[in-house]
Order: C-alpha cells, then structure tokens, then sequence
C-alpha cells in the first residue's frame, strides 16, 4: 500500500462564489466586497488552471473534470469532501453538512474514472446519514496513513464520530479521534475539517499540536505519529490561518515525492520548518488567493486523490 499516488481528480469551477451554506462554521471564508461574482470566478478559474499546469509540468497525472452550470455548487471546486478512492477499488461516498455541496455529487465523474481505465469495485455510500443531519466529509474529515492504516479524525459539525469509526470498520483503518479548535473571537471553535490543521506524508507529519486543546488527546495523536516513524513538524494556529496544514504529498514524475500547497501556505513557514519538510520531499507552491479567501479551503482540498486499481 503506497501513501501517495501520481493521479489526482480535480474540479474545474464555473460558478466558484463564497458558500453562504458553509460559511456558519468555516471560519477562513471571507466574502471580498466590491467584486463582481463573475470576477471572482473568473479570479478562481484562472488559479485553478495555473495549479493544474504546475502539477502536470512536474509529472503528476491530472484528470479535470468542469462543473456544471445548472446545478449552484460554488464549492465543487473542493471534490475530496465527497469523494475517496482506494487502491482495493473502493469508492467512499460521503454526507455533506451544506445542501448545496450535496449536489456536487455526479456519478458522471465516476464513469469518466472508469472510461480513463480505473477500476471501481465497490461504492460504500454513508450519504442516508445526512436525513439524520449526521456528516463526515471525506479526507477534509479524516487523514488516511495509509501504510499503517490509521485515521485521523478531529471532531466537529463535520465530522461525526460513530459514522468515521463505522468508516474505519468499513476501510479497516485504526481510528486516532481528537478534537482540534481555534480562536474564533476570543472562544475556542472546533476545526471544521482535520486537514486544515494535519497532513501526513510518507515519513513525515505537518501538525498544530497547539489546536489539540486536550493534553491527553494530543500526547495520542504524538503517540502514534512517532511509532509509524513519521517526523513531526508542528505549525502554529496563524500559520494554520494560512492553510499551512492543507498540504498533499503526491508523486511526480519518476516517483519523486512533492509535497504540494499554496503560496500562502509556504509563505507563513519558518526557514526551519522548510528546511526539515524538505528534508523529506520536494516542494510546489501555487497562488490560490482567490479560492482561499472565499472558499475557505486550499490546495489539499482541491484535490481528490486517485489510488483505483488499472483495469
């Protein structure tokens, strides 16, 4: 089992926006007063391509999938909160918190997967969850170690916990459950998804051990990141601000391991904490302003990572 994979689904948008639906506990979105909805998509768009240009430029495998204008899903540029595939052929579907990200569900995407020759065996599908206003939003809730299936979950409005431990049974992954907040107004609020504040690599852990609040909780995550040999580099809440834990390691050309963010994110990093990540892989970094400010989420979230079998 590999942690990384050289192929990466991605949604190009068409009606990218601020999510009113997801802005009541996503505390990174701002809307950008003054400007045009056409502007910021426009804005949004063109971030988009120059990062799809960059992965390719350095062999990793992109599939860009365009959104569709009938259906309002300003978010769908942030597929990996619905979907997850797995090297077993498995596909999670999962429950979304917004009504209007439920729509960015397609089972088109899958049949273009299954047309470009990745294998789908199995669909688990926890979307009825939903009815009973119960979620879990694929790997912006739970970070997979996939080598030493664990996963990693923060508590909160978006991650349930008896539906990602009913997940782990599912995955046969170990659950690491924590619960992981920052400084909303001077009150300590749950982080909305795990990989804002987490990111595994093969040999190494991006982590804000501060935004762990409980001592217990967080010397377990430290626990079972030092026994898998993983390197810990801890980043503070203002760096997590700036999406400096929304990263993904993938695989590039010739296997060569990058571990891709975004210009805000490589920015806010200390000379030191460059230094050790590069101690273990290569690094991109990509502009994404736009779709950090009014969609909240980064580079990790734009991309969902494909380990299907080939047929």
């Amino acid at each position: 089992m590999q942690q990384t994979t050289n192929t990466i689904l991605m949604i190009r948008p068409v009606n990218f926006r601020m999510n009113e639906q997801t802005a009541v506990n996503n505390y990174y979105q701002e809307s950008i007063n003054g400007v045009l909805p056409e502007t910021i998509n426009t804005k949004a768009q063109k971030e988009f391509d120059d990062y799809v240009d960059k992965l390719r430029n350095i062999g990793v495998h992109v599939i860009v999938v365009n959104d569709r204008k009938e259906t309002d899903t300003p978010d769908s540029i942030f597929p990996n909160n619905w979907v997850s595939f797995h090297g077993n052929g498995d596909v999670g579907l999962y429950p979304m918190f917004a009504e209007n990200r439920r729509l960015e569900r397609r089972e088109d995407i899958l049949e273009t997967l299954e047309e470009k020759g990745f294998e789908i065996n199995n669909i688990i599908d926890y979307t009825s969850a939903e009815e009973e206003q119960v979620f879990l939003e694929g790997t912006g809730s739970i970070i997979l170690d996939r080598v030493n299936r664990k996963a990693y979950c923060a508590l909160s409005p978006r991650a349930d916990e008896d539906l990602f431990i009913e997940f782990c049974e599912d995955f046969e992954y170990t659950p690491v459950i924590f619960t992981s907040n920052q400084t909303v107004n001077g009150k300590r609020k749950a982080i909305y998804h795990t990989n804002v504040m987490m990111c595994i690599g093969e040999t190494f852990a991006v982590i804000c051990l501060s935004s762990i609040d409980d001592k217990k909780e967080r010397k377990n995550v430290i626990k079972h990141l030092k026994e898998d040999g993983k390197e810990i580099i801890d980043i503070t809440e203002k760096q997590v601000n700036n999406f400096a834990g929304n990263m993904l390691q993938v695989k590039a050309a010739n296997n060569e391991p990058y571990l891709i963010m975004s210009q805000a994110a490589y920015d806010s990093l200390t000379v030191s904490q460059v230094k050790k990540i590069k101690n273990h892989t290569k690094v991109l970094s990509s502009s994404l302003e736009t779709i950090e400010t009014c969609g909240g989420g980064s580079a990790r979230c734009m991309m969902a990572e494909v380990f299907l079998p080939k047929v």
